[in-house]
Parts: C-alpha cells; structure tokens; sequence
C-alpha cells in the first residue's frame, strides 16, 4: 500500500461506474459465501449513495448506515458504505427487518430502503424452491448435508445473487427519504487497568470493588450481548 494512498480507492470507483459485480465479489470475501441478502445490501448501498450524491465514506462517521436486522444482508452494506461496527458508522437496531437507512451528516439528509423481493422469495421457480429446502435443512434446522448438497446450494446461491444485481430498485425495495434521526458521534473515554485480572477496559464498563477498579467478568455484572438472537444480556453469574 503506497503512504498517503486512499484503501478504498478501488470501492469508490466501482461505486462511481455502478461495477456491481465486483462489489458483490468484495462482499463475498468478508461474508465467506454469495446470497441473495449480501447482493441485496451491495444494492441497497448503491441506490443509497446514488440518491444521497454520496462518492463514498471515509470511515469517520460523517455517512452513518442504520440497519434494523443482524443478517447477511448487513455485511453487504458494510463492505460497499465502508460504514462498520469498528469505525462507529454501523448502528445496529435490533427490529429484525432487512431494511437500512443512511444519513449523511452533511447535508442533513436520509434515505431508508426496506427489502421486498429476495431471490429465495421467487415463486414458480423450481431452483429458488430447491435453494430455499436446501437452506431450511443446513441452516434453520442445523441438519448436516451431504457434500454434493452443500456445492448445489452454493451454486444456487450464486447464481441468484449475480441475478439479483440486474433487478430494478422499485421491484428489490421499498424506499422513502425519512427526516433524519440526530445520532451522536462515538465518545472517546480513557481504559483502566482491572485490578484483578490487569486487563484494561473502557472506563465507562469498568466497576468499583473495595475502592479498586475492577472489568465487568471480574465483577461478575451482567452486559449486553449482540448474537444470532440479536441484543440481549448475559454474563451475571
């Protein structure tokens, strides 16, 4: 990587000349695998940006990408936007509907967009139908398939991703330009060192035993969790 050189030089132009195809395959690296969700969050990026007039994000939190689910459809959205959990410009709530809205700070405006077609969601289409047993059986049953079972899904995840990339915005999204939400910028705050365990941790987790700062898992409090299931608490022993 040259000094001084932009890392999302490659991203930007794609975005600008509407290179879908290789921003799903950019996708697909961080996600491990093609769907229809991924390819719907790549989509969902660029509608987003072309109707904001945004080129791209830095990563300081001036583009913000408000999701309300926790699926593949999210890594789509973070590979494109360069909006993530680690940059602070990836909020997460947790409504459980594939839907995205992103604001740019700038210029005070917001544009949501909600999912309404997936490729698994084609009816009269003997391929969607046989993806869709394939993913019930591996995925929301947990049952072990066997290796030609797992290359066909694979195969027909892909090829309904690719698809997906050529469909209009009217037919993939429900899209309105909502007043957008006032969300502050990612305080910084100081680490402590546990005096049990010597790790450091945010001063904001950090707990007071005996007049000696102490980690959360060292205090044995109960925190806040993000997992398949979404938000919930854990820890308290």
């Amino acid at each position: 990587m040259e000094k001084g050189k932009d890392p999302r030089e490659g991203i930007k132009g794609l975005l600008a000349k509407g290179g879908l195809k290789k921003l799903l395959v950019k996708a697909g690296e961080i996600h491990g695998h093609y769907c229809s969700h991924v390819a719907l969050g790549v989509m969902a990026t660029y509608f987003a940006f072309k109707k904001l007039g945004i080129t791209d994000s830095t990563g300081m939190e001036e583009i913000l990408a408000v999701v309300e689910c926790n699926n593949c459809f999210v890594d789509g959205i973070q590979a494109v936007s360069g909006c993530t959990f680690g940059n602070n410009a990836l909020i997460y709530k947790d409504l459980g509907k594939t839907a995205v809205t992103f604001i740019d700070r700038k210029t005070k405006r917001a544009v949501r967009l909600a999912a309404k077609y997936t490729g698994e969601d084609a009816t009269n289409d003997p391929e969607a139908e046989e993806a869709r047993s394939l993913f019930d059986k591996a995925v929301k049953r947990r049952e072990k398939l066997a290796p030609r079972q797992m290359e066909r899904m694979k195969e027909l995840w892909t090829k309904m991703s690719f698809a997906s990339l050529s469909r209009p915005e009217s037919e993939l999204f429900d899209i309105n330009f909502p007043e957008p939400e006032v969300i502050a910028y990612a305080p910084i705050f100081d680490s402590i060192k546990c005096s049990v365990c010597g790790e450091s941790a945010m001063e904001t987790r950090v707990r007071m035993k005996e007049n000696s700062p102490v980690c959360i898992p060292c205090a044995g409090d109960e925190y806040w969790m993000v997992a398949g299931r979404g938000i919930h608490p854990a820890g308290k022993k």
